[in-house]
């Protein structure tokens, strides 16, 4: 009997309800709890088991049965829970796992109201949340926040009150959730952010009250501490790792960092004006000003390097400048950090904090601050700033200070008539005044220096952008400084403005300029493009450019020396060119992103010089003749960029490809026009996967086509696949002289440079003169484009030798067109008509005593009987008195073609019947030539007057192929699958002479 009884309380007894989700299966549940109040190692599996059971029926019921819910209250199920967690018996600690998961799991998934306020009745929630759990083990912390983080997810204007206790000034769900603030796991931390956003976005006048006299201070104090000693940290790791060994540690300090401001801007971004004043006050006094700034003018207290700091960091760290004033590594015990570093926190603060009290004080306190007050303190500093902020606001809105303004007008139009020496005089001494009075602001311009390297300018130049760019931060205060400034020459005209920009920051960035445009430079390209973004924001107001002309010709110096620096690259090697389109595709795809760029820690290491390190290419020093090349490359691209920007015009010459001129898939093309139809062959295309398809093969300036003819439209068809012809590879079939094996990579697009293949497949022809036909015109195609393009970037590099018109890879008009045009004077008639297209039939043409083809003299070299009959013949045609007539009009109608055409609008003459066929080279006798030619079964290619010499196989072609083309067209007898010319002339006139040998 006790065996049964055992059974029925441990789940396999009778008792037991069929259906899980039901009320029955709920009452059984609170029996088995009621048995098993004290957790020992027999029954903590049952619990276990009961409770996630529990779980699921209350989620069940939610949203189909009511009754659940209200037996569950009846019983006080949630007075079980507390009874199980209080115990300290064995296996407590696992039977509390899983009665956090089944709460997590019930808050999470509890979508009625109702419900949810039954659950969070009897203050048995908050109950739990001040239960003293063993956080020592892991699954027990984990479950812990994640429930805390879920209860804070519902909380609203409605639920707050069952947290919060307005009475007793008790809120268990805030105050335990914040204790574990700086907790070693990172889930733990991040819960514990999320949890306080939630509560602090809940309208709660009392709650928001209690949190700000209660816990703001505490908790915000602490805050700041942690973050503070979390960069000393930092700090360390950087003086220690210039071997780039400890990579990984840095940057999970650097990401740490980054998520404490990311979490200072949401609590800020939230608008809560006493939360925000509270927590402002403690960053400015307790972090930023004490360690961020401070570090900067840390220099001034002269104190030796710490013992065990890594040399080569220290020598880099305090090598900013050679002068007394060069930021230097401090003591970590004195609280400060070294100079680099506090430069790339500060970047990161102005980069992510916007809120405007507090960016403001802190870039006037940098841009402004003067030294007389810089050693009496953080708080002296702050009044500083208030009282300058205060006479800066009444100046403005007080009309008593009119007297005062109207003064600085006067002594402004005083100043504007003077000569243009003075003027610029006048702008310098400003700006030398402020570095040099102003100790924050030296320091920073002091890292501009780049004569060695270029390791703290990164990060000051980083620290102006961010400044420049900050929406918080007005204008008044970085005008003149980090952005132009605009001044009215008159009071009553608007119309006639004055602008200035920092004269003396405009030189040192066009020294780090003119710098990486040397050829031994060690600037990364990184640094040279934020200083191009910060230039052009110095120099360019209104969409003007206001750059003084010296400064002009700095950089249209620095523009040409990044041209030769790259003429000494260019090669005519197919790596150049691959190497050029393959940058810029990677340079246009996006620009330089600062509040990335100082997320990476890569750029707190000292500069590297190899690829082996992992750091971006543009973050370090190139290595080897390649990197250098690709250095040159992007160089001569932002100098370009930075140009035509100053000058106000678009770019005009890159890409090297334009898309616009190039075929697209499924476009339609006209195969009548001589640029495709010209080097029109048919093929089949065999796929690796065994799949063929009949095609027929275009070549135009650029491209590789694959053309379907067009059902709908005669003499069109339509582009199926379409290739660059410098990207392609043909190699011969060893086995089959009719086949090509072609690949076909796709264009360079980005900074991948395993490209897979567009097509890789093989090209079969009908014959192998096809076939070499098609390899000739690959193989010269793509010699061709890629001397175009690099015709192209010689032009635009200036090379001697390479002036010209641009390139027909960019303006689209190329080989093909020029062809088409000097193939046009020669010969008027179009290889396609309207009836003939690919898959027609094609009329067959016989030989005329026009012209004498190669195939019939071929022939009469085979079967004549003497060699010299061919010659013979020839003083036959001579001697014919018709062919004297021939020869007489065909020199008439070449004298009169030579002649100075007639004016426009004259009328013209019809064609001259000397231009048919004589009647008498009809009826010629037997014996004639015109008797003697045999008829050919092949569409021979139409016969024209080459320009350029070339070798010809007899003299009797030479002489015929002065007069016109004359024939008779007779009844095709064979269908020709093909409508265009098989290979060039050149290729078809050695491949006859090779025949009639």
């Amino acid at each position: 009997m006790k065996m049964f009884r055992s059974r029925s309380w441990f789940g396999g007894g009778w008792g037991r309800p069929k259906n899980p989700h039901s009320l029955e299966h709920l009452k059984y549940l609170y029996n088995v709890l009621s048995r098993n109040q004290t957790v020992s190692e027999h029954n903590r599996e049952l619990l276990v088991e009961t409770l996630r059971s529990i779980a699921e029926i209350l989620i069940w019921g939610d949203q189909n049965d009511s009754s659940v819910f209200d037996f569950f209250l009846e019983k006080n199920m949630l007075s079980f829970f507390l009874r199980i967690m209080r115990q300290r018996s064995g296996g407590s600690n696992y039977v509390c796992v899983q009665l956090l998961q089944t709460l997590n799991i019930l808050f999470e998934n509890i979508r009625n109201e109702t419900s949810l306020y039954y659950l969070l009745s009897n203050n048995h929630v908050n109950s739990i949340i001040v239960h003293k759990f063993d956080f020592s083990n892991e699954e027990v912390m984990a479950y812990y926040i994640s429930f805390l983080k879920t209860l804070s997810l519902k909380l609203n204007a409605h639920t707050i009150h069952f947290f919060y206790n307005e009475h007793t000034n008790d809120f268990p769900l805030y105050t335990e959730a914040i204790k574990f603030f700086n907790h070693p796991e990172t889930m733990v931390r991040i819960a514990v952010r999320t949890l306080t956003l939630n509560v602090y976005k809940v309208d709660d006048s009392s709650m928001l009250a209690f949190i700000r006299d209660r816990t703001a201070a505490p908790y915000f104090s602490n805050i700041a501490w942690f973050i503070g000693k979390h960069i000393q940290e930092l700090d360390m790791c950087v003086r220690n790792e210039a071997d780039h060994h400890s990579q990984n540690r840095l940057a999970d300090l650097v990401a740490e960092h980054l998520d404490h401001l990311h979490y200072i801007n949401d609590i800020l971004c939230l608008n809560i004006t006493d939360l925000n004043h509270v927590l402002t006050d403690h960053l400015l006094h307790k972090l930023l000003i004490p360690l961020y700034i401070y570090s900067l003018a840390s220099h001034r207290r002269k104190s030796s390097l710490p013992e065990g700091v890594n040399q080569a960091v220290a020598k880099i760290l305090t090598k900013t400048s050679s002068g007394p004033d060069s930021p230097r590594v401090q003591d970590p015990l004195s609280g400060r950090v070294s100079c680099v570093v506090a430069l790339f926190l500060l970047s990161q603060v102005f980069l992510i904090l916007s809120h405007s009290p507090l960016v403001q004080s802190l870039a006037w306190i940098i841009l402004k601050t003067d030294s007389t007050v810089l050693d009496k303190g953080v708080n002296t500093l702050l009044e500083h700033y208030e009282t300058e902020k205060k006479l800066l606001e009444d100046s403005l809105s007080d009309e008593a200070s009119a007297v005062n303004s109207s003064s600085k007008e006067a002594l402004l139009e005083d100043l504007i008539n003077i000569t243009d020496e003075e003027k610029e005089k006048l702008a310098k001494n400003p700006s030398e005044n402020v570095a040099m009075h102003k100790p924050f602001l030296e320091t920073v311009y002091s890292a501009l220096d780049c004569s060695e390297n270029d390791y703290g300018a990164l990060f000051a130049l980083c620290l102006l952008y961010a400044m420049a760019n900050n929406k918080g931060i007005t204008s008044d205060v970085i005008e003149q400084v980090l952005k132009p400034k605009k001044s009215f020459m008159s009071k009553s005209s608007s119309k006639d403005i004055k602008y200035s920009y920092n004269v003396y920051l405009v030189e040192k960035l066009l020294l780090i300029i003119s710098l990486a445009c040397q050829p031994t430079c060690r600037i990364r390209l990184v640094t040279l493009e934020i200083s191009l973004k910060l230039l052009l924001q110095l120099v360019i107001c209104d969409g003007k450019n206001i750059l003084l002309e010296p400064h002009r010709a700095v950089i249209e110096t620095a523009k040409s020396q990044s041209m030769a620096l790259l003429r000494n690259f260019y090669k005519s090697e197919e790596i150049f060119l691959d190497m050029f389109e393959h940058e810029y595709c990677d340079m246009s795809k996006s620009s330089l992103n600062v509040e990335w760029l100082c997320m990476d820690s890569a750029i707190l290491l000292p500069p590297a010089g190899t690829p082996l390190t992992g750091i971006d290419f543009i973050k370090r020093l190139p290595c080897g003749e390649s990197e250098k090349a690709r250095r040159a490359i992007r160089l001569f691209f932002l100098m370009r960029n930075t140009v035509l920007t100053l000058s106000g015009e678009i770019e005009t010459q890159l890409p090297l490809t334009n898309p616009q001129s190039c075929v697209q898939i499924e476009q339609a093309l006209d195969l009548s026009i001589s640029r495709y139809n010209s080097d029109l062959i048919a093929c089949t295309v065999l796929y690796k996967d065994g799949m063929k398809m009949r095609r027929f093969l275009v070549i135009d300036v650029l491209q590789l086509i694959l053309v379907e003819p067009d059902n709908k439209r005669l003499g069109w068809g339509v582009a199926k696949l379409v290739g660059f012809l410098q990207d392609i590879e043909v190699t011969g079939d060893k086995d089959d002289s009719r086949c090509l094996h072609i690949t076909i990579h796709r264009p360079i697009s980005g900074a991948t440079t395993n490209r897979v293949p567009l097509l890789s497949a093989k090209f079969l022809f009908d014959d192998n003169i096809r076939c070499m036909a098609a390899k000739q015109r690959l193989t010269k195609g793509r010699m061709k484009a890629r001397q175009k393009k690099m015709q192209h970037i010689a032009r635009l590099l200036e090379i001697p030798g390479q002036s010209g018109p641009p390139s027909p890879a960019f303006t689209g008009q190329g080989l093909y067109t020029c062809r088409a045009t000097g193939r046009n004077l020669r010969e008027n008639r179009q290889l396609f008509t309207a009836g003939r297209a690919p898959g027609f039939a094609a009329p067959k043409r016989e030989s005329s005593p026009g012209v004498l083809h190669r195939a019939d003299e071929s022939r009469r070299h085979r079967d004549g009987d003497s060699p010299h009959r061919l010659s013979n013949l020839r003083k036959e045609l001579s001697a014919s008195p018709s062919n004297n007539n021939v020869k007489k009009e065909t020199r008439s109608r070449e004298a009169s073609s030579s002649r100075t055409k007639s004016r426009e609008g004259s009328p013209k003459m019809p064609r001259p019947r000397s231009e048919e066929i004589p009647l008498e080279l009809i009826k010629k006798a037997s014996h004639s030539i015109i008797d003697m030619a045999p008829k050919i079964n092949i569409l021979p290619r139409p016969q024209s007057v080459k320009t350029e010499s070339e070798p010809c196989t007899s003299g009797l072609i030479n002489d015929n192929a002065q007069s016109k083309e004359s024939g008779v067209l007779k009844e095709a007898t064979i269908i020709s699958e093909e409508t265009s010319f098989i290979g060039d002339r050149q290729s078809d006139k050695r491949g006859e002479e090779r025949e009639a040998v």
